[in-house]
């Protein structure tokens, strides 16, 4: 049986995929929405069994005041964060607002619709490796965490940083080509570049986790 399910996320283009995913798989989406500011007092108006909630900052304070808000005026409503692999700090600030789950950004679409329905079903929905992962990092504190974001920048270059900015916002072969002023197949063979890097397989994957990491704050506007 299908959720009846809303999802939330700063970047519109990652709602609305995702939310197109879903509805092909059976599922009833009343709403994806951006940015996410807004987002508690539309899902309390709406009232839907789950709501998918994206966010690239998980430890950051007053990232999930918009959980405890829903939690309030709708107790009934599972919240499943989606986010970067958290900190124990995030993941567990994730839970203390009252969110049902938490579900790594990169989680294949099948994983993403096991932890709705074991939300909507009053479980929590959390994987396994993902707490071991946040208990190993509380006994084995890293004296300096890696920023993925900052990595991930430093294996590109200028132009691949351009070029994923412009993917990620919706840009396709000749848009880029045509904004950076070089041929269609010198853009086609930037971002073959920019996904193999990044070690993802499709422009979508590309824009979500260069979303995700912060990787595109931190890139700045492309010019």
């Amino acid at each position: 049986m299908g959720v009846r399910l809303m999802v939330v996320d700063d970047h519109r283009l990652l709602a609305e995929a995702l939310a197109s995913a879903l509805k092909l798989r059976g599922h009833r989406v009343l709403a994806a929405a951006a940015p996410a500011a807004g987002a508690a007092d539309l899902v309390i108006s709406r009232a839907p069994e789950v709501c998918l909630l994206g966010t690239a900052a998980p430890a950051e304070p007053g990232t999930f005041d918009p959980v405890v808000k829903i939690k309030r005026e709708r107790p009934q409503v599972a919240v499943v964060v989606l986010g970067p692999v958290p900190s124990p700090r995030g993941i567990a600030a994730a839970f203390a607002a009252g969110a049902s789950g938490y579900v790594r950004h990169d989680e294949r679409i099948e994983g993403v619709e096991r932890a709705m329905m074991k939300a909507r079903a009053g479980e929590a929905a959390v994987a396994p490796q993902l707490l071991q992962g946040a208990f190993g990092e509380l006994l084995n504190p890293v004296a300096q965490p890696d920023d993925e974001g900052q990595r991930l920048l430093r294996m590109l270059t200028p132009r691949e940083v351009e070029v994923l900015v412009r993917v990620a916002d919706g840009e396709d072969t000749r848009l880029i080509a045509a904004g950076m002023g070089i041929a269609p197949s010198t853009a086609r063979t930037h971002v073959q570049r920019v996904l193999m890097k990044l070690g993802v397989g499709s422009r979508l994957e590309a824009a979500a986790l260069a979303a995700r990491t912060g990787l595109l704050d931190r890139a700045g506007p492309v010019g």
